[in-house]
């Protein structure tokens, strides 16, 4: 009988990933605790089941390799040899390589050439022979020892994605098997036979030098499926050594088959599932609100149930929609989890003393914002561990401890989900800052700018004040891409820093990309929608409390602060707005750690709004990150704070319009 396999393969790489991970971040946790051997277990079954499977699907070049691995894990285990910083050196490597090895037969290419090498390097230390490629059971000798093994699966062993040839070939790779006996007695007639059902059950001898340990490893993944019992045969009168109960006859009598039924807390679901449904209830939520509207245009005379109805739905709507969105969900430890291994390399590159602390994992962020934040908390990390910590002399000299923290933490605040990447460095240099900024003439000598503008000019293009260009960073190229990244997905990134005492990134983050808090702005005839997260305050002018500045555009006072002053009817080429400050509204917004006041008619209040793509629909336009419908049935423009700001201070010189938004009835 044979099992269709095909439908377990893509469970197997999401699965082989979790493992990989548990793999690499068990052995940076054994490099600290070399004797905990419930570590090394974890390590070891994590690797056993990538073996396993592997073989299941018949990717004989994962499963030999991770063979290699597990036979060092498994001398590791037994104490044979001592854990070290070279052999978990050869392990992460090892790590790295399963990786590959993954990928690659995912994607159905060739080994990589350096698989054979170090495989050789495990195969070495376990001496085990070398054969085909990559490396081979180790053939009985006059040490081994005889094993009678009993199996017996369950029913449902199929069901649960087992083979049970694969544990009969996993046996064989451990020694010699012979005396093989198949027990058909538990088939039944040919009406009643369910082919999805297992009716076998085998006795073999087993001829090996390695442990029964070792042995009992085979069934680790099938132990509540699995009736087995091993016997010690190569010393007369040796006591039976036994994984199932002592009284438990060799082969069971026969049960009828029973179904297979297992419970289970979570299931697999393909994410273009899950955003179907996202996109039906942001289309339920564009209904509910054009019913909301049609109600309020009703006025007084409609009946008292139908206004108790609408608001009915919406409660519905919005616990609907929140519990959609949390399907999407995973906790950034999916990202953090890669930043133990990649801080221990930097440290190991440049000769720090560096210690990573992780806080806040199980914050839940949307997979497609998660995607996203890689790599620029990889570039934060790189940048923290080169330019932040010191080397251990200078730490020593300035009354710090040798090892220096980089802290990694996620918390909620606000509707947003707050990202810190903080180290206990130097700080940054501000006079450094100015120097550079001045020397690539971002400055004049004489401007005075405060600590906030100073440390946005590390996100520009090519600035860098390392004075030494190393491996790791200090090229200038990297953070305007880190800012770039973030704001893409509707974020921001802002620096705190103290002298002497470290620096501080902070990445602030949307919870899902897939609805937005908005803000509805009329300017004009048009109506436009802004990010609620963007905006600070928004207050009306007092009479002379607008100037403009000869050559640099107007300002505005805000609190005290005096402020750019953009108006929006002008970015954006808009006639028949209002021209007055004191009649208009302000709107107060921050970027590169400058404020900017945003000059609008009128605010229409705030809503939840569905984002549509405007690119993929239209195309790009600058100052505009995507399109919504409202509940009047129009199409809106939502406004991207970034882009809007480059556009008005481009206007503030030109006046010259820059698109005609164009809006289209649903």
């Amino acid at each position: 009988m044979t099992v269709d396999l095909g439908r377990f393969r893509d469970a197997f790489f999401d699965e082989a990933g979790e493992h990989l991970v548990t793999i690499e971040n068990g052995l940076l946790q054994l490099e600290a605790a070399p004797n905990d051997l419930d570590l090394l277990n974890a390590i070891f079954r994590a690797a056993h089941s990538i073996k396993g499977s592997s073989g299941m699907f018949g990717l004989h070049d994962l499963t030999r390799f991770t063979h290699a691995v597990e036979s060092l894990l498994d001398r590791l285990r037994e104490g044979a040899l001592p854990v070290t910083r070279a052999r978990v050196d050869l392990l992460l490597r090892s790590a790295d390589m399963l990786r590959e090895l993954v990928d690659r037969a995912q994607t159905g290419a060739e080994v990589p050439s350096g698989a054979l090498a170090l495989a050789a390097q495990l195969v070495s230390l376990t001496d085990a022979a070398i054969d085909e490629g990559l490396s081979a059971p180790k053939a009985a000798s006059g040490s081994a020892r005889g094993f009678r093994i009993t199996m017996r699966p369950h029913p449902e062993l199929l069901l649960r994605g087992q083979d049970p040839l694969l544990l009969l070939r996993e046996l064989q790779s451990l020694g010699r098997v012979s005396e093989v006996v198949v027990d058909v007695s538990a088939l039944p007639a040919l009406h009643d036979l369910d082919p999805e059902q297992c009716y076998l059950a085998w006795s073999l001898r087993l001829d090996t030098e390695l442990s029964v340990e070792a042995i009992r490893d085979v069934f680790m993944f099938v132990d509540d499926i699995c009736d087995v019992q091993i016997d010690d045969e190569s010393v007369a009168g040796a006591a039976t050594e036994r994984s199932a109960d002592i009284n438990t006859p060799v082969l069971p009598e026969p049960t009828r088959p029973a179904s297979a039924h297992t419970e289970s807390n979570s299931i697999r679901v393909d994410t273009d599932k899950v955003d179907e449904m996202i996109n039906l209830v942001g289309e339920l939520v564009i209904s509910h609100s054009m019913v909301s509207q049609l109600v309020s245009e009703l006025g007084a005379g409609q009946p008292p149930a139908l206004e108790e109805a609408v608001a009915e739905m919406g409660r519905n709507m919005r616990d609907l929609q929140e519990r959609v969105l949390k399907v999407r969900m995973l906790p950034v430890s999916s990202v953090f989890n890669r930043f133990p291994r990649l801080v221990r390399d930097l440290a190991v590159a440049t000769g720090k003393q560096i210690r990573l602390e992780m806080l806040g994992e199980e914050t839940e962020l949307d997979k497609s914002v998660i995607e996203r934040i890689a790599d620029p908390l990889t570039h934060l990390i790189r940048n923290a561990a080169d330019h932040g910590i010191e080397m251990p002399e200078v730490r020593a000299a300035a009354g710090k401890p040798a090892e220096g923290i980089i802290q990694l933490s996620a918390c909620h605040r606000g509707g947003s989900v707050i990202i810190d990447v903080v180290d206990d460095g130097p700080g940054l240099s501000l006079e450094r800052i100015r120097d550079k900024a001045i020397a690539q003439g971002l400055l004049n000598p004489d401007d005075v700018v405060t600590p906030e503008q100073l440390h946005a000019f590390i996100f520009r293009p090519g600035f860098s004040t390392a004075p030494v260009i190393t491996d790791v960073s200090g090229r200038g190229v990297g953070m305007d891409v880190v800012r770039r990244n973030i704001e893409s997905i509707n974020g921001s990134v802002s620096i705190e820093s103290e002298n002497g005492r470290g620096t501080r990134f902070r990445v602030k983050l949307p919870l899902t990309l897939a609805i937005l808090d908005g803000m509805g702005l009329a300017v004009g005839q048009h109506v436009y929608v802004l990010p609620l997260l963007s905006i600070i305050e928004s207050f009306r002018a007092s009479p002379g409390a607008v100037t403009a500045m000869l050559g640099r555009g107007e300002v505005v006072q805000a609190r005290g602060e005096t402020v750019p002053l953009l108006r929006l009817h002008r970015a954006l080429g808009i006639s028949g707005a209002e021209e007055d400050p004191c009649r208009a509204l302000i709107v107060l917004v921050e970027h590169d750690g400058r404020r900017f006041g945003l000059m609008v008619d009128e605010l229409l209040g705030q809503s939840q709004v569905v984002i549509r793509n405007l690119e993929a629909n239209f195309r790009r336009v600058d100052g505009v990150m995507g399109a919504t419908i409202m509940g009047d049935g129009h199409v809106a423009l939502i406004l991207d704070v970034q882009g809007i700001i480059r556009l008005g201070l481009q206007g503030s010189t030109t006046d010259k319009p820059k698109f005609e938004p164009v809006l289209v009835a649903a």
